[in-house]
Parts: structure tokens; C-alpha cells; sequence
């Protein structure tokens, strides 16, 4: 939507200390008011600096059933954007373990907003008056900027296997560590879980915007890792990779990029599944030839690691009821399948899911393969 040059003065606002409470890593809580349980709101308020936010609720299983907007100031040039919809996002962890030090919270996806200092939201309940918004509402400011820098470094003995891994048919990307885009390790409460197999790889997006340049990759990352485990309590990152426009592979989740380290990625399908997120709405964008090379071969090499052919397809079970499967059905999946195809979500995009077959193909023509 089209920017407005609306001033804090223009809404007859001062620059009010917010009542936010305050993550020392980079993450501010601020709640959610109103008398209308199928209505809550944030007044349009100055605040402290943040690049990332999102909505979350307490109740981790709850739909949100409705709309979350929000429209945010720009720290440089002092104008207020449009309106804009938060993809709307309740996956969340399938095992107890993966909580950080507080309570797993639903959320929407976060939206990348690039340097802020002003916010205002508004949701509403599907069908107003006769919806109820779940409790605990809060929108969630992220300053990647304000995170410390990795304390540990790549491979530390904590996130390390406890086996070896098989070599893969096809190369091995080059892949940016977590070190590369400053992860907090001290964040990162628990060690990894393994299961035994890498079966389907899902190709996600991160919504939001495409309004990043490749320079800002990594503190667009480091600010989902926040969002994630500061904002809605997880113990990581949900992805296992990222990539970003520019067809940059950055490791997500910790426990060894070549092993089968369970994310927080598919709801239902967590187990022996891998999932790579392109940074971007594609909804929108268009995905470039470095994308689709980028997922193809972090996905030729994964599923090569256990001997599947990347343009095949496999039988899993669902772990969950996740609005799409029901617990223990069973389900015929492509070798490389969209987040949709899990989970009943827009995810990847339309863009992008269209190029799954593009993306297959180049897979199952990788070297080796």
C-alpha cells in the first residue's frame, strides 16, 4: 500500500515512552487492548528502534481467525507505510522439548519492516462481533541490530551429532554458518533433536517483504531467530536453511547442516522432513534462476544423503491434526513438496510453489544424482 507522510504531530501524538516489556536480546512485547473480544488494537505510538515485528497469542494451538494489520513509522524519513496484512501462521513445535524458557506462543509470520520507530496494529475477528480473538495478544518489535553477536562458535561440541553422516550422490552447497548471520548461541537453551532421516524436503517463504537487499540477509535472519525464540518461545529457528534472493544459502537451526536435525518447519511433518525458507513474499515476487538453483541443491544434496531421488515421492504419516491431515493419516508427498502441501497455509507462495517442478528438475539433474 502507498505510504502516507502522516507525522506523529499530524495524529496529534507526543513520543511517549512505550510499556513494552523488553528482551535485553533485541525483542520488545508490547500488548494488545480493547473491550470488543473480536477486536484488539495498538494506537499508533513512537517507540524504540526495530527493523522486524509480528503478532503472536498465548494459546499455541489457537487460530487467530481473523485479520492482523499493522502500518509502521520509518525511522529515517518519519512517514507512516499503508496497511499491511501479516500472513497469518500458527505452525508451531511438535514436541515439549523444543520450548525455550517460556511458554510456545502462536503467532503470525513476521514481517520485515526495515528501520522503524513507530507502530500501530488492529485484528479482528473473522466474523466481527460473533468471532473471539484468542487471549494474550502482543505484537512482538525486533531490532536485530540490538542482539549480541555469536558467543559460540560454528560446530561447537553442544550442537555436534551423535553420529556420522553419510556422504551425499549429490555436492554439497556452500552454505554461510550461523555464525555468519550472529546468532546469540546463548539463546539456544537445549540441544538439537535427531531423527534418523531426511524423507521430504518443504520449500517455505517468509512472507512479509521482498524490500531487503542482500546485505540486510543476514540481519533479516538473525531477526527471525529472535522473533522465534524470543517472541513466540521456541528453543531455535524453525528452518533448517535459508536462502536469500540473491541465491545465498545460510544454515538455519542448529545440530549440523548434514544431519537430520528436527525443525519446527511443517506442522504435522516435522519428523525426518527438512525445510528451506526463501526470504520474501512469493505471493509477489518472482523467483530468480540463484533461487532455484540455491533450493534445488540444498535439496539434491539432502535427500542424497539418504540415497532418494529428489523427483520422487514418499508416504508419511502425520504427527498432528493440522487443519489439513489428521493424526496417523497417511500421506503421499513429493520428494521436494511445498509448505502447502503439509499444511494448510499459503506458504510458499503461488510464485514459488509454481516453480517446484522447476525445482525438482533441476534437483534430479544435479551432479551425482
Amino acid at each position: 500500500m502507498a505510504a502516507t507522510a502522516l507525522t506523529l504531530a499530524t495524529l496529534g501524538l507526543t513520543a511517549p515512552a512505550t510499556s513494552a516489556a523488553q528482551h535485553p536480546d533485541g525483542v520488545r512485547s508490547i500488548a494488545l487492548h480493547g473491550s470488543d473480544p473480536a477486536q484488539r488494537a495498538l494506537s499508533a505510538r513512537r517507540t524504540e528502534p526495530f527493523s522486524m515485528l509480528g503478532v503472536t497469542w498465548a494459546d499455541s494451538r489457537a487460530e487467530l481467525g481473523g485479520t492482523a494489520q499493522v502500518r509502521t513509522r520509518d525511522s529515517l524519513t518519519g512517514v507512516w507505510s499503508g496497511w499491511h496484512d501479516l500472513e497469518l501462521d500458527v505452525r508451531t513445535p511438535e514436541i515439549g522439548a523444543d520450548a525455550g524458557d517460556g511458554e510456545v506462543r502462536a503467532g503470525t509470520q513476521p514481517l520485515w519492516t526495515g528501520p522503524s520507530d513507530g507502530v500501530q496494529v488492529r485484528v479482528t475477528g473473522r466474523n466481527g462481533a460473533q468471532s473471539k480473538l484468542p487471549a494474550g495478544l502482543r505484537v512482538e518489535l525486533v531490532d536485530p541490530e540490538r542482539a549480541a553477536a555469536a558467543t559460540t562458535s560454528y560446530g561447537v561440541t553442544a550442537r555436534a551429532a551423535t553420529s556420522t553422516s553419510m556422504a551425499s550422490t549429490a555436492p554439497q552447497p556452500v552454505v554461510t554458518p550461523r555464525s555468519g548471520w550472529g546468532a546469540d548461541e546463548s539463546l539456544v537453551k537445549d540441544p538439537a533433536t535427531y531423527t534418523t532421516d531426511t524423507k521430504v524436503v518443504f520449500v517455505h517463504h517468509t512472507a512479509g517483504t521482498n524490500d531487503y537487499t542482500c546485505e540486510q540477509s543476514p540481519d533479516v535472519i538473525r531477526a527471525i531467530f529472535l522473533y522465534h525464540v524470543q517472541g513466540q518461545g521456541w528453543n531455535d529457528i524453525g528452518y533448517q536453511f535459508l536462502v536469500d534472493k540473491c541465491g545465498t544459502v545460510f544454515e538455519g537451526r542448529a545440530g549440523g547442516i548434514d544431519k537430520p536435525v528436527v525443525g519446527a518447519q511443517t506442522y504435522g511433518f516435522n519428523t525426518d522432513t527438512t525445510g528451506v525458507a526463501v526470504l520474501g513474499n512469493y505471493n509477489d515476487a518472482i523467483s530468480s534462476q540463484p533461487v532455484l538453483d540455491a533450493v534445488a541443491g540444498v535439496a539434491a544434496w539432502k535427500l542424497g544423503l539418504y540415497g532418494y531421488d529428489a523427483a520422487g515421492t514418499v508416504e508419511l504419516t502425520a504427527a498432528a491434526d493440522n487443519g489439513k491431515y489428521k493424526k496417523g493419516q497417511k500421506v503421499i508427498l513429493n520428494r521436494i513438496s511445498g509448505h502447502r502441501d503439509g499444511y494448510p497455509t499459503e506458504c510458499p507462495g503461488n510464485n514459488l510453489y509454481a516453480d517446484l517442478a522447476t525445482i525438482r528438475a533441476l534437483a534430479a539433474a544435479a551432479p551425482g544424482t
